[in-house]
C-alpha cells in the first residue's frame, strides 16, 4: 500500500525559534517544471520588526565575544552544514532544477565559505586596525567594531544556498547579528541551514531568516530605525535605489548589488559592516 507523501512547511526563523508568520500567510514553492516541493512562510511587517527586535537584543552577547569564540561557532556551523550536505545537495536540485555535480559544489563551495570568514575573526582587527603616526605625546589606535544589526539579502533566483552564506558570515565576523531575507522562489536550502544555525551553537537571534517578498519586506527593514546596516546584493535595481533613499534618512551604511561577489569571500565585504573606533591616549612624560 503507498503512502502519501508528508510535504513539508517551512517556517520562519527569529530569536532561534521556528514561528509561523503572523500573519498566517504561506506560499507555494515550486520546481523549475512547477512541480508543488513544500509550503514557506510569508513573512509580515511584523515578523520583520520581531526580527530585529531578536537581533538588537543579541548584539550585546555576540559582539562582546571573543573573536576566537566567533570563529569557533562559525567553524561549528560549517561542520553540521557538511554532516547534513546530502539534504541540501537535494534540496538546491528540486528546487532549482540544478544537476546533482552543480548542487554538490555549491553546498561545498557555501562549507569552505563558512571555514574561511570564520578563520578571519581573530585576524581582521590586526588587518585594518592599529596605530597611526600623530604629531604630539599620544597614542592613536583605529580599532574595527560591529556596526550592529544588518538586513541582507540573498541573491533571487539563483546560488539559493551559497548566495545566502555569502550574505550573512562577513556580518557575522566581527560581532554583528543579522536579519537575512531568502531567495523567494528557493527558500528551501535557507530555512534548512536555519535548522544548522540552530544546532551550531549560535545564541539566539544572532542570526535570523525570514522568507518572502523582497519588494515587501525590504523597504521596511531600509527605513527601520534600529537596522545599521543593509546589504541590498540581492535586490534588483528599482528596489535598490528605492531602499538606498529610505536608509538615508538614518544614515545606515549600504552595500549596493554588485558591490560584492554573491558566491565569494572578500575582506572588503568584512569592512562593510564596521565602524571605525578611533582611541587617543596620553604617552607617559616620565
Amino acid at each position: 500500500m503507498s503512502r502519501l507523501p508528508v510535504a513539508k512547511t517551512y517556517k520562519l526563523f527569529i530569536g532561534g525559534a521556528f514561528p509561523r508568520s503572523e500573519s498566517g500567510r504561506v506560499y507555494d514553492v515550486t520546481s523549475p517544471s512547477g512541480e508543488f516541493i513544500a509550503n514557506a512562510s510569508k513573512a509580515s511587517r511584523k515578523d520583520a520588526r520581531d526580527a530585529v527586535v531578536a537581533a538588537r537584543a543579541a548584539v550585546a552577547k555576540w559582539s562582546s565575544a571573543t573573536a576566537y569564540n566567533r570563529g569557533q561557532v562559525m567553524y561549528r556551523i560549517a561542520e553540521m552544514l557538511e554532516g547534513r550536505s546530502a539534504q541540501f545537495v537535494d534540496e538546491i536540485q528540486k528546487s532549482t532544477g540544478a544537476s546533482a555535480k552543480d548542487a554538490t559544489t555549491e553546498v561545498n563551495a557555501a562549507i569552505d565559505l563558512l571555514v574561511w570568514y570564520a578563520g578571519w575573526t581573530d585576524k581582521y582587527a590586526q588587518v585594518v586596525g592599529g596605530a597611526n603616526p600623530v604629531a604630539g605625546p599620544f597614542f592613536n589606535l583605529s580599532v574595527p567594531e560591529p556596526s550592529g544589526v544588518a538586513f541582507v539579502i540573498a541573491p533571487q533566483g539563483n546560488a539559493t544556498l551559497i548566495g545566502l552564506v555569502a550574505a550573512i558570515a562577513p556580518a557575522l565576523v566581527t560581532g554583528n547579528t543579522v536579519v537575512a531575507l531568502s531567495d523567494e522562489s528557493s527558500p528551501c536550502a535557507a530555512m534548512s541551514f536555519a535548522e544548522v544555525i540552530a544546532t551550531s551553537d549560535v545564541p539566539g537571534g544572532v542570526v535570523n531568516i525570514l522568507t518572502g517578498s523582497p519588494a515587501e519586506i525590504a523597504p521596511w527593514m531600509a527605513s527601520h530605525q534600529d537596522v545599521n546596516t543593509v546589504d541590498l546584493g540581492g535586490a534588483d535595481a528599482e528596489l535598490a535605489l528605492a531602499c538606498e533613499r529610505d536608509a538615508a534618512e538614518t544614515l545606515k551604511r549600504v552595500i549596493r548589488p554588485g558591490q560584492f561577489s554573491s558566491t565569494t569571500g572578500s575582506v572588503d565585504r568584512i569592512g562593510a559592516f564596521v565602524e571605525t573606533k578611533t582611541v587617543w591616549h596620553t604617552k607617559s612624560l616620565a
